[in-house]
């Protein structure tokens, strides 16, 4: 199915719901239940609770009545429907994942949750892997595009995913969910949750297993064995009231995982006893207090996140003389201040400060024909301290506009300045906004790019590397019609990076990359009733790398997504989405040199059918890859075909 048919599949079917909205407008528009779209409040494009009528920035907020409609288990299958986003991942489900924002590397997305910054300090780039983070406790996810490293400093440079998660409140209850179907696939959590005026509390356990499918792709020879995976994973989110003015928080989460994994994609890349075990834990503590008769909020927090991952690859039938090991620990300790003052109604002013410290060390060991090989990275620290002002201003409920400076002071390089400005326009009349921002961000070197040890070949690390630097631009305008029930968005950008840090054979890792990132977003959402909705995104992304003139590896120039979503009798929900990911360029390293080859468009179809059998249980069937699409993200690597679940939702109270 090309993107043509399927565009204009979808256009007719909301000009036939324009038509429907039209026609019943005069009938529905006085009732009490007649709907229509409304502002999001968002937190992370401003660090405070914002309506997105006075936001510039293009931000998408994933709810959690969108996450219960959708049944998905992970944060991964949450987000691929996002404008601008592209997933990655190198098999199934707790393979390695990443996300490229607006082109940008997968390492350009700084990703946080409940204010703990995940990003891991000893992957290559300081990257993260979304291959475990489940939506067992998550309450809504936002996710911010554009350079944002004035707010938030170091990784942010093309975006930012903000995660967060439930918050308990009123009488004790216990969430049940299970589900199992394709694939060996079974997955359990559990939550109780409840609050009053004082205290509040919200606790989770989840467990996912499954037998998975082979992680290089079973369409290429000699790959026939599974790739399993197994998570465990524990929540805790607590809250107390002291005083009317102060408030105590406190975050836990514990990821205990283990992934069958392959040594390579494409033909026999299959490993019978290659095996990943991943260990972290996140913790946070905050303190919110609000003084002078609710002039000036405060919030001081302390965040750490510890990272323990050890990769085992023993002898076996067909690598009888080839084994490997490794082992890589890291830490991030980061101490946060910000101070909300409000002034007036037409200025909120913004200031913070932090400070964080980073830790990893890795070990890794070979033994084959050819020879054995260590490469041992000593524990390394650096550290980060920065501080930012921004003034939030709305004049007469019409202009906002929020502009900000941050200073930022690193252990090697020295200082980095970023700033950003973005006014929004908002017409009451016609239900009219125009909004443009411009920003810069930064990205520090990461540990294994400063301190690496150098190898058989050359240098790797280089202690003189300056931090990556970006600085991007976008505008648009939002049009509400029918009273609201239809939203239309189109938003164009233009992102360019420099300083970007790459490999030299011969030098190590150099300050040797610039790369271009532009398109367009086109959002249509329309709600003509209360229990009906249809939601389509279109982007447009060309990516240039300015060394060698060709595009930017694993990014689709076309992306499309619709999902169409309908609850009737109380009891029933239907949900059908669609993702059409168009062409894009990888690398095919089965064959020396490695070559550039073209990885084909494809359509996934999902759909998911819930039934309320009482006012506190559930049923649900989940359907995935319905057409039963052949499809590659990366080279080499195996996919899902047809799917399908069935689960169960119970809440006792």
């Amino acid at each position: 199915m090309t993107l043509k048919k399927i565009f204009y599949f979808f256009l007719a079917v909301c000009m036939l719901v324009i038509n429907i909205i039209a026609d019943e407008d005069q009938k529905t528009q006085k009732k009490e239940n007649a709907s229509s779209l409304h502002h999001e409040i968002v937190v992370t494009a401003t660090r405070i609770e914002t309506t997105t009528r006075e936001i510039a920035s293009s931000v998408t907020v994933i709810t959690k009545d969108e996450l219960n409609k959708e049944k998905k288990i992970t944060i991964i299958e949450a987000l691929q429907e996002v404008p601008g986003l592209n997933i990655i991942q190198n098999g199934s489900t707790g393979a390695a994942a990443s996300v490229f924002l607006r082109g940008a590397n997968s390492e350009h997305t700084l990703v946080m949750m409940d204010g703990v910054e995940l990003n891991d300090p000893i992957s290559p780039s300081r990257s993260f892997d979304f291959a475990h983070l489940a939506l067992a406790d998550v309450e809504r996810i936002e996710i911010l595009r554009s350079p944002q490293s004035t707010l938030y400093g170091s990784d942010a440079l093309g975006g930012v995913i903000n995660i967060i998660t439930r918050k308990g409140q009123g009488k004790p209850k216990l969430n049940l969910t299970g589900l199992g179907g394709s694939y060996g696939t079974f997955c359990g959590s559990a939550g109780i949750s409840g609050g009053t005026d004082k205290i509040n509390y919200y606790l989770s356990s989840y467990y996912f297993q499954n037998s998975g499918l082979s992680a290089a792709s079973a369409t290429y020879e000699g790959n026939e064995e599974k790739d399993g995976y197994r998570n465990l994973t524990f929540s805790g989110r607590f809250g107390l009231h002291l005083l009317d003015n102060l408030d105590f928080d406190f975050f836990l989460k514990s990821q205990n995982t283990k992934t069958d994994i392959d040594n390579f994609g494409g033909s026999y890349g299959d490993d019978s006893n290659n095996v990943q075990d991943y260990r972290s834990i996140s913790l946070r503590c905050q303190t919110r207090a609000i003084l002078f008769k609710n002039r000036w909020e405060q919030k001081l927090g302390v965040s750490t996140t510890k990272n323990d991952r050890k990769h085992n690859n023993p002898t076996d039938e067909f690598h009888q003389l080839e084994s490997d090991t490794s082992h890589y620990k890291s830490r991030l300790w980061k101490l946060d201040w910000q101070n909300n003052f409000f002034l007036n109604k037409s200025n909120t002013l913004t200031f913070g400060v932090d400070y964080k410290q980073e830790r990893g060390e890795s070990e890794y060991y070979s033994w084959s024909f050819f020879g054995n090989y260590e490469s041992i990275f000593l524990p390394q620290t650096s550290y980060t301290a920065g501080t930012y002002i921004q003034d939030q201003i709305r004049i007469a409920d019409k202009l906002f506009a929020t502009v900000g400076v941050r200073f930022d002071r690193h252990k090697n390089f020295g200082n980095a300045i970023t700033y950003r400005i973005a006014p929004a326009y908002y017409v009451e009349k016609t239900g009219t906004k125009f909004k443009a921002t411009y920003g810069t961000g930064f990205k520090s070197p990461s540990l294994y790019q400063l301190y690496a040890p150098a190898s058989l070949w050359g240098e790797v690390g280089n202690k003189d590397l300056e931090p990556e630097k970006s600085s991007g631009w976008e505008a648009g305008i939002e049009q509400q019609f029918l009273n609201g029930r239809l939203m239309l968005e189109t938003t164009f950008f233009l992102n360019n990076y420099e300083n970007l840090i790459q490999f030299d054979s011969i030098q190590g890792y150099m300050n040797i990359g610039k790369a271009e990132a532009k398109g367009k977003e086109i959002i249509l959402k329309t709600n003509p009733f209360k229990k009906f909705f249809i939601n389509t995104a279109f982007t447009k992304t060309e990516t240039k790398d300015e060394n060698s003139d060709t595009c930017l590896l694993r990014r689709p120039k076309h992306k499309f997504s619709a999902c169409i979503n309908y609850e009737f009798n109380k009891k029933y929900n239907v949900h059908i989405s669609l993702i059409y990911t168009g062409e894009r360029d990888d690398m095919d390293f089965s064959m020396w040199p490695p070559s550039r080859v073209k990885l084909s468009p494809y359509t996934i179809i999902n759909g998911v059918i819930s039934y309320n059998i009482a006012q506190n249980t559930q049923i649900f069937f989940r359907l995935d890859n319905i057409t039963n699409e052949k499809y590659e993200l990366i080279k080499g690597y195996g996919t899902p075909s047809f799917s399908a679940f069935m689960g169960i939702r119970l809440q006792i109270q």
